[in-house]
C-alpha cells in the first residue's frame, strides 16, 4: 500500500483539503484499505472536530471493502483509493484499470454472491461510475453524521 496524506493540522475545514490516497496491489491489502478508512474517520473527527457516527463509520468501512474488493477481482493491476471529506460527507472513490462499468444486478433471491454494486448503492447517499482515459472511477458518498440515535463513534476533541 502506497500512501499520500493531504490537510493535516488543525485550521477551518472550509480552508482545508481533508483527503488521503493509497495505492493497493493485492486482495490481502483488503483489510489495509478498511482499516485505512477508519483510522481516517478517526483523524477526521479528532483533528478536525467533525462529528463521525458509528453508523457511518461502519458503512463507509463497508464501501471501501465492496468498492477495492471488486477492483482487485476484476481488474488487472493495482487500485488507486481515495477518502475524501466534502459538505459533511465522506467521499470514497476507487480508481481501477478495466473500462467495463459494473451494473447491478437484478434482484435474485437464490444468487449467492455478486451483492457488492446493491450493498453499495443502498447504504450511500450517491453513487457516480465514470470510465476514464484508462479503466473506470466509482464514487460512492456517505454521509457522517447520519445516525438517527445521534451516536458518535470515538471522542470528540
Amino acid at each position: 500500500m502506497v500512501q499520500a496524506d493531504e490537510g493535516e493540522g488543525r485550521e477551518s475545514l472550509v480552508s482545508r483539503h481533508i483527503s488521503v490516497s493509497a495505492a493497493f496491489e493485492d486482495s490481502a491489502e483488503i483489510a489495509e484499505a478498511r482499516d485505512l478508512a477508519r483510522s481516517f474517520l478517526t483523524d477526521v473527527q479528532a483533528v478536525h472536530g467533525l462529528p463521525v457516527s458509528e453508523r457511518a463509520m461502519g458503512m463507509v468501512q463497508l464501501v471501501v471493502s465492496e468498492l477495492v474488493t471488486n477492483a482487485r477481482k476484476y481488474a488487472p493491476g493495482p487500485c488507486l483509493l481515495t477518502l475524501e471529506i466534502s459538505d459533511g460527507a465522506i467521499e470514497v472513490t476507487v480508481w481501477d484499470s478495466e473500462p467495463v462499468l459494473p451494473t447491478a444486478r437484478a434482484t435474485d433471491p437464490d444468487r449467492v454472491g455478486q451483492h457488492g454494486l446493491e450493498i453499495v448503492m443502498a447504504v450511500s447517499r450517491s453513487i457516480e461510475v465514470h470510465r476514464e482515459p484508462v479503466g473506470k472511477r466509482i464514487k460512492a458518498t456517505v454521509v457522517l453524521a447520519d445516525d438517527p440515535g445521534g451516536d458518535i463513534a470515538g471522542r470528540l476533541v
